[in-house]
Order: structure tokens, then sequence, then C-alpha cells
């Protein structure tokens, strides 16, 4: 009996995906729970996992578009099937260097270290085309892990092109998806966006064409939180298990000014003005395969420690492309802080349908005056964007004014430690 793969619904808005790495493959037995492939969504990473035992037969190829409801595989239920894995997995070895193009091979110690790959990292060293087995492994007991994965994908030699047409698996050979016509050189070459990325160029650019975006500036003298920060860090991190960062005091500040001036938290709706009256507060964290924007919900309900947790366990999941598609709907406005790539000033983007966001930057010691004095003090720039269709110049200046308020006495805020 055979059981069928199917894609399945990841989200209302998500039609399709791609087949991003297989952590099986075709004839090799798998486990009930075994992570089969991943699925790449213009949203979201996942992984979709084997729901019986048996044999896996492949119908999709790595970096094929899938729709939703569409059979990618087969799982062959059959009795005895774990003892006859072993005797498969021999027998799959000729095949194997049949595919290669008459380079034979015989087993190595990859195809056994493979096996104890973490998703994160078998996903690098399956796209990048790595062989595990020469990568020196840094974690625990030898393992390997994502940033060794990342660097040796870094640092090795490009192959020349003649050894890249005979090595490539011929289901990696699209001309017109992968790789344009190279000049020997190697100067230039093509490579399909991911949905992840097509997906936020899209966002882009509709945000630049129905909205009307205007950012204005301030500056916030920093001393005071750091000063907080360095006072009760180490009781704050015995406490809760987490380090007290920058980026909860900016959340509370938000949600303060979201209060004042409650226009930026509305959005435009058709022809209506729709006021949120709850404060979803948007954090965009920055992955390796583009920028994702989780949500953390009720902000103005939860405490600092609870708000660093969030945030610590987003970016995490972010990193690992472990995000549900429900922990990235439903932001009323987003935070992002470009400081922590050293950025200085920037103009950041829409997030529709929200009709503001709100940029952190670079803290940088600068001479600023106080009381009529030259002193040098911990200073970020700020930036808020805004749709001008539904919030004034005086309305995203108060905004503003709050934040900078709020942070520069931060014994304002509901400090809860």
């Amino acid at each position: 009996m055979s059981v069928q793969v199917k894609i399945p619904a990841v989200g209302e808005s998500i039609s399709s995906g791609v087949v991003s790495v297989w952590h099986k493959k075709s004839g090799e037995q798998v486990r009930k729970g075994d992570p089969l492939f991943t699925l790449e969504t213009d949203k979201v990473s996942t992984e979709i996992v084997a729901e019986v035992d048996g044999v896996l037969r492949t119908k999709a190829n790595e970096g094929q578009e899938v729709k939703i409801g569409e059979v990618v595989a087969e799982i062959e239920e059959t009795k005895g099937a774990a003892e006859a894995a072993p005797a498969k997995k021999e027998a799959a070895a000729p095949v194997a260097t049949v595919a290669d193009r008459g380079q034979l091979k015989s087993p190595t110690p990859a195809t056994a270290t493979a096996t104890e790959l973490s998703p994160a990292v078998r996903r690098i060293v399956d796209e990048e085309k790595l062989d595990p087995s020469k990568i020196s492994g840094t974690g625990k007991g030898g393992r390997i892990t994502k940033g060794d994965a990342l660097a040796a994908a870094q640092n090795r030699a490009p192959p020349a092109p003649e050894e890249m047409q005979v090595s490539a698996p011929a289901e990696t050979l699209k001309p017109v998806e992968t790789l344009a016509p190279a000049a020997p050189d190697g100067r230039v070459a093509r490579k399909r966006m991911s949905p992840l990325r097509r997906k936020i160029a899209q966002q882009l650019v509709m945000a630049q064409n129905t909205a009307a975006i205007l950012t204005t500036f301030n500056e916030c003298d920093m001393s005071e939180v750091q000063a907080l920060r360095a006072r009760v860090q180490e009781q704050f991190t015995k406490k809760n298990g987490a380090k007290l960062g920058l980026m909860s005091f900016f959340v509370k500040a938000t949600v303060e000014a979201l209060k004042a001036v409650p226009v930026v938290n509305g959005r435009i709706e058709g022809d209506d003005f729709v006021q949120n009256n709850f404060y979803d507060i948007a954090v965009a964290v920055g992955t390796e395969r583009g920028l994702v924007v989780p949500v953390i919900r009720d902000a103005d309900k939860k405490s600092f420690a609870e708000l660093e947790r969030d945030i610590a366990e987003y970016a995490k999941k972010a990193r690992e492309g472990k995000l549900k598609i429900e922990e990235l709907q439903g932001g009323t406005f987003t935070i992002s802080n470009g400081g922590v790539y050293g950025s200085l000033l920037g103009t950041p983007i829409l997030n529709p349908p929200q009709s503001g966001i709100l940029g952190m930057h670079k803290i940088m010691e600068r001479p600023i005056a106080v009381n009529g004095a030259v002193v040098v003090r911990p200073m970020m720039y700020l930036a808020l964007s805004y749709d001008h269709r539904l919030i004034d110049g005086k309305e995203a200046v108060a905004f503003l004014i709050k934040v900078k308020e709020a942070i520069e006495n931060p014994k304002t805020l509901p400090i809860d430690f």
C-alpha cells in the first residue's frame, strides 16, 4: 500500500511553494515523523514530515515549484520495510554511480554523516552541494554547525565550468531557472530568486506604489537606557533567563506613542479608516534568505522579560526557518533595527497594510549641546516612515517625539523589573 505525500496548506494566501531540499532520497527507508523535505513559500520555510513508515519514492525535484495539494512523493508501506532498508541502501549505490555519469564512487563516511546533520545544516549542504566529510565540525562531538557549513560554502573555490556540467545531477541542469549561459571566466551567473525574496520584492514595490510614504527624523540620547540596563542586567538575567536588550524599551516606547497618537496605529482599507485598538508590534528580523517580520501579540500587556523572550525566540525560529505563517500575520505597526548592521541613518519602507514603521539606527557617540554646554553622548537617529494619506506631519512628529521622550526618560515607561 502506498501513501501519497501532498503539499499541505500552510496559509490562507499561499497557493504554491518550492521543494527547497529533500532530506530523504528516493528509495530510502523513512520512519513516521522523519523530515522528508523543506517547503519554501513566499512567507515561511517549513519541514514536511513522513506520516507513516516505509520506502520513499519522490516525484518532484529539488527547486521545483509545486502547488498546494500536489503529490510530490509516495511512501510504500511494506511488511518488514525496516529489515529491507539496509539491502535497499546497498542496492542504491550502483544507481547513484550511474546517475553520476560514470564517476565510480565508493560509499564514504559522508553518507552516514549526512543523516546526523541538523535540518538547517543539511539545507546548506544540499543547496551548496558541499561534501560533509570535508567540513571540520566545531560543534559538540565534532558535529557540523550552521556556521561551519556557511564558512565552507564561502571559502570553497568555485568549480570549473566543465566540472559543473559533469557532476551536477541531471534534474538540476535547468539553464533557464538556475544558471544563464556563463562566460568561461564565470563573470555572469543567473539564479532564480527564492519565493521569499520574490515576495519581499513584490511587497516593497506594492508599498511604494500604493502609499504616499514620507519619512520624518529625530534623534534620542541613549544614556539613561544604557545606564539602566547596566545597573539591572545581572539581576534581570538571573531572574528571567534572558538579557535585557534595547528592543524591549523601543517596543514599550512605541506602544506609549501609539496610545498618544492613535492614528499611527490605524490603516486604510478601501475608502475606510480602520482604527486598531490593540498593539501587535511586528519586529523585523534579518535572515540569510531575506527579511521576515514576526509579530509580538498584545505588546502592551507584556513585561520586559516576556518581550525579550518573544524577540529571542522569533529570531531563533527565523534563522532556522521554523516561523509559522500565523506568527507573521496581523501586525499593526513595525519596528526595524538597521543599527545592528551599522546603519547610521535610513528611511524604512512601510509594511502594508500598516501605516507606520519605526527605524532604529546605530548608537554613535556625538557632541551635543546640553544646558549651554557641549557634551559627548551616545546618540541614535530615529526615522518614522508613514502613510501621508492618513497621517499628517504634525501627528508623525508628535509620535516620534513621544518615542524620544520615553527612551530618554525610561522611568516614564511601565518598568517591571
